[in-house]
Formats: C-alpha cells, sequence, structure tokens
C-alpha cells in the first residue's frame, strides 16, 4: 500500500510531530497522564499510522467483505444485505411465565427466543430435587419434562422461528425435547432452525456447569453434530462459547485463541468420529462477549473470522467456503453491569452492542440496566431490545460494510491480536492439546491471573468504573426489579408428580434401558434421547442413567 520510501519520510514527519507536541503532553492533566490502557490491560499507542501495519498484507489478510480471509464480513453485504438478528436472552420462574415473556418479546419486535434455563436444569436436576432446593427459575425456566417443554412453547410456531437454548451437559435432552414438541406442532426435523450452545469445553474451562468427565461429554457433542447434520440440517448443534470465558475475568486475546482453540478441537473429535470436515463444520457456530473496550472488541471479531477461516482451510483441509466461515452471536458484557447506579448500565450495553454490530455479529442480544440486581423487569429487556432498533434504524452504522475496515488503529489491534492468540495455541499444544490442558488447569489460572489484574486495576484506581470507584454516589434505587410467582415452583412440582403417575412408566423403563445400552456401547445416544422424552422420562431420570454410565466429574483441586 505504502512503498518504502514514503515510509521513511512518514517516520520522520512523525518523529517531529512527537517533538513538537511533546510540550502539550508534559502539561496534560494528571488523569491524562496516565497509562492509556485497553480492557485487556494491553497499552494504546498515542496514534496509529501505516508504520503501524508494516507487513500487513491488504490483499491477502484484509481483502473484501464476505470473501477469503473474511477479515471484513462472512457475507458480501455486511449488515447492509440483512440486519443481524435480534434475540433477548429469557427465561425465568415457570414455563408458563417464561412462555408469556417470549412472546411478548415476539410482539415488540424480536427475531428470534433465546432460552434461559436455571441452575437444576443445567445440572441435569429435576425441579423436586433435593439438589434444587432455593435454585427454582431464578437464573431462567426450570424445565423438567417434556410437558414442560410444551408449555414453554406452547403458541410458538417452532418451524417457522429460530430458537437459541444455552445449555451444555445436558444439551442433547433438552434438544430432544425441543424436536418432540416441534414434531407435536407438525414440524419436521428439517424445518427446525436454531442453536445449541452445547459447548462443554468452556465449562471445564471457565463456567463449571459440568456433569460427566470430558471424554463422555465430548462424546455426547459429537452424537448432536452427527445427528444434526443428518437429520435437523439447519440447526447450529454447538455454539463455541468464548463468552463465559470473558465472563470469568480474561482478556479479549484469552477469550479469542481459547474459544478458537475449542472450536479446533471439537473439529478434531468429528473427524475423528469418521464424518467428513464439511458434512459438520458449516454448522459450527461461535458466541462471543462485547465488552467496554470499543475498537478492542471490534478487532477481536475480525481477528476470529480470518484465524478461522485459514485454520478450516489450511490446517483441516475443509473444501466448502460454507465450513471457512465463522458466523457468530453476540451478547454484550454482564460482568460489567453494575449495580450501583443502574441506569448507566443502559449506555453501557449500546456501547458494546455497537461494537458487536461494527464487528459483524449476524445475532446479538443486549443486557438489561438491572442484570446486576435480578432477572430482567419487562420495562428494563424492552429498553435493552430498543438499544438495538434504534442502533439499526437510527444511527446509520450498517448503512455501508464494514465502515472501520481500513483503520490504522483497528487493523493493527487485529493484527496483535491474532498473534496473542497464535502464540496461545503454541502454549496449548505443547500441554498435549485442549483437554490435557485443562486437566493441568492451565486455562483456569491464566483466566485467573487476568481476572485479578482486572481488579487490581479498579483498586488503585489505574482504570476507572463510573459509579463504582469514582463518580459516586449515594442515592437509592429507583428502578422496578422482576417479582417471580410465588406460587410457580409448587405448580411446578405438582404437574411433574402427577406426569410420573400418570405417564407409562413401563415405557418410560424401557426407553431408559435402551439409552444405557447406547452409552455402554458406541452408538448414537440422540436417538435414545428422544424415545425417552416422547415417553416423558424426566430430565433426572435420564441424566441418572448416563451418570452411573459415565461417571461424574470434580474438578483437581490447584495450589
Amino acid at each position: 500500500m505504502f512503498d518504502k520510501k514514503h515510509l521513511v519520510d512518514l517516520r520522520d514527519a512523525l518523529s517531529e510531530w512527537e517533538k513538537s507536541t511533546l510540550a502539550d503532553t508534559i502539561q496534560s492533566t494528571p488523569e491524562r497522564q496516565k497509562k492509556f490502557i485497553t480492557a485487556s490491560s494491553e497499552e494504546v499507542n498515542r496514534l496509529y499510522t501505516p508504520l503501524d501495519l508494516a507487513g500487513f498484507d491488504y490483499l491477502n489478510d484484509l481483502g473484501l467483505p464476505g470473501e477469503y480471509p473474511y477479515t471484513r464480513a462472512v457475507h458480501a453485504t455486511g449488515q447492509r444485505g440483512r440486519l443481524w438478528t435480534m434475540r433477548q436472552f429469557a427465561g425465568f420462574g415457570s414455563a408458563e411465565e417464561s412462555n408469556a415473556r417470549y412472546k411478548y418479546l415476539l410482539e415488540q419486535g424480536s427475531g428470534g427466543l433465546s432460552i434461559a434455563f436455571d441452575l437444576p436444569t443445567l445440572m441435569g436436576y429435576d425441579t423436586d430435587a433435593h439438589e434444587a432446593v432455593g435454585e427454582f427459575g431464578k437464573c431462567g425456566v426450570a424445565i423438567s419434562s417434556l410437558k414442560d417443554m410444551e408449555i414453554l412453547l406452547e403458541g410458538i410456531p417452532l418451524g417457522k422461528i429460530s430458537t437459541s437454548m444455552t445449555i451444555n451437559s445436558p444439551a442433547a435432552i433438552l434438544w430432544a425435547m425441543y424436536i418432540a414438541v416441534a414434531e407435536k406442532q407438525g414440524a419436521t426435523p428439517a424445518q427446525l432452525r436454531g442453536t445449541l450452545q452445547n459447548d462443554i469445553l468452556k465449562e471445564y474451562i471457565a463456567k463449571k456447569e459440568y456433569i460427566f468427565p470430558p471424554e463422555p461429554s465430548m462424546r455426547l457433542v459429537v452424537d448432536t453434530m452427527e445427528y444434526g447434520s443428518e437429520t435437523v440440517p439447519q440447526w447450529n448443534t454447538i455454539s463455541i462459547s468464548g463468552y463465559h470465558i470473558r465472563e470469568a475475568g480474561s482478556t479479549a486475546a484469552q477469550e479469542l485463541a481459547f474459544t478458537l482453540a475449542d472450536g479446533m478441537e471439537y473439529v478434531r473429535w468429528g473427524i475423528a468420529r469418521g464424518m467428513d470436515v464439511d458434512e459438520f463444520a458449516p454448522r459450527l457456530s461461535y458466541f462471543f462477549n462485547a465488552h467496554n473496550d470499543f475498537f478492542e472488541e471490534i478487532a477481536k471479531y475480525r481477528a476470529a473470522r480470518r484465524i478461522w477461516a485459514k485454520e478450516m482451510c489450511e490446517t483441516f483441509g475443509a473444501k466448502n467456503p460454507r465450513s471457512w466461515l465463522m458466523r457468530f452471536h453476540t451478547q454484550t458484557a454482564g460482568m460489567t453491569l453494575t449495580a450501583q447506579q443502574p441506569e448507566n448500565n443502559v449506555v453501557r450495553v449500546a456501547i458494546q452492542a455497537l461494537a458487536a454490530v461494527l464487528g459483524g455479529t449476524q445475532s446479538l442480544h443486549t443486557n438489561s440496566m438491572d442484570e446486576a440486581l435480578a432477572l430482567p423487569s419487562e420495562q428494563a429487556v424492552r429498553v435493552a431490545l430498543r438499544t438495538q432498533q434504534i442502533i439499526a434504524s437510527e444511527s446509520g452504522v450498517a448503512n455501508t460494510i464494514d465502515p472501520l475496515g481500513g483503520s490504522y488503529f483497528v487493523e493493527a489491534l487485529t493484527n496483535q491480536l491474532e498473534v496473542q492468540a497464535r502464540d496461545y495455541f503454541r502454549r496449548i499444544e505443547d500441554l498435549g492439546g485442549v483437554l490435557p490442558a485443562i486437566a493441568k488447569g492451565f486455562f483456569q489460572k491464566e483466566i485467573a491471573d487476568a481476572a485479578y489484574t482486572y481488579q487490581r486495576e479498579i483498586d488503585d484506581h489505574t482504570r476507572t468504573i463510573v459509579a463504582v470507584n469514582d463518580f459516586v454516589d449515594d442515592k437509592p434505587l429507583t428502578i422496578p426489579l422482576l417479582a417471580m410467582d410465588p406460587a410457580g415452583q409448587t405448580r411446578q412440582v405438582e404437574r411433574l408428580q402427577a406426569l410420573r403417575r400418570e405417564r407409562d412408566n413401563g415405557r418410560v423403563g424401557q426407553a431408559l434401558d435402551r439409552l444405557r445400552l447406547a452409552c455402554q456401547g458406541t452408538e448414537n445416544t440422540m436417538p435414545h434421547l428422544l424415545d425417552c422424552v416422547r415417553a416423558y422420562a424426566t430430565l433426572g431420570e435420564i441424566v441418572g442413567v448416563m451418570k452411573k454410565v459415565f461417571g461424574t466429574y470434580t474438578e483437581p483441586t490447584w495450589i
């Protein structure tokens, strides 16, 4: 882009500029003399120029939107051709309460569903299990059986709408319930569109909602990949998730590297199953965090697309260009929201959402202002959805494709993040791969160290968090919080107990026996899981059978 003489002249001119502005820097106010860092504690230069892109190949590393290596966008038309899908992650209390919220969101213009499950469901327990006491509906909706799923999705046409489900260890079971409800509605598996999070590796790395040991858990993930490619072809069977890695305290580079390392591990397991990479790779999707540092986040998404395309093409030999495409959902950063002055969170979410849009996300969830205090109220979730709609309809950022492409700062950050990610790939490989690195606590320690650094910067005022360590006031909370139906748990437990009495228990026992044999062998478990849920076996009963075969996992203690 620039010849050598031009760069030399530019360097000399910049040197003179630095000298002429030095006095201004010395006279700056104390708060402007501090070190300038990103959200990941990386220092930021005063100015970015073509010198920061020396060696950068604009043709091969940047290119055009929709062209390999997809740095600028996976589709040639970007957001201009089709806006991102607007989702709101929702679910609380009973199936009835969450069903009403989903219908409300669809009426308000949400483009798809995104289901949050409560902790007992995430851990494979029925609502009336001893382990579930006190956790009903607190972080999502409680689903213990196909009956609950039928109520949750009542009146929602599953053959026409896209649904994302944030579920991991028991993901295959909840997916089977969803497919069974769709069948009852008259929809075929081929019509179903959506995403199953189903990313068990990040559970061992960051989120810790695992049930079984890593190897059988990976087998279940590959079962869904195989079944989806053959039977539910429009479904994304894994949403490889950096979101929770970032929420645990990682840097942007760690989120990028660890998430893509997980993605490549799923590819290796799929190939080891005997599947052709192009059979399943087009339906792998990603899920990233949108943190506070506007430009660092945009660069992270660009680097992710470029790395994935190169790895799929050059390392795994994928021939189908759709296998090279990184399609991803984004959620604004819950861990950045503050209980202090929660109205400020509307601004944080808007900035984060704008970064996701300019970074080229295909789908977006915006957090609500009250999420540091409670599950979102109806008013708060409406404001969060309207934030996306204002960005789409009023800001103009979707009028042109990749408006920040070619920015010296953005491209330099993108290159820097790619270098850092590839360094992590080498370190993971030196440890023997993803599973051995998990067993050795590598990911966990790296994230913990980054989280400590971030908190220390807040504590010593190197980093400002508005209303937390600066601009503080003690005014009382003024926003309304969500109140759940206090009778919801009782109603759910009574329904579950009635189900166990009224179903064909002989059929349930036979289905669970066949599932046990499949788990002991090597056949795909998905058809057997479908038989179990159609017979109205409960989530806890199904997981109980699998625990007896696979065992459970306890994380080692590192000192």
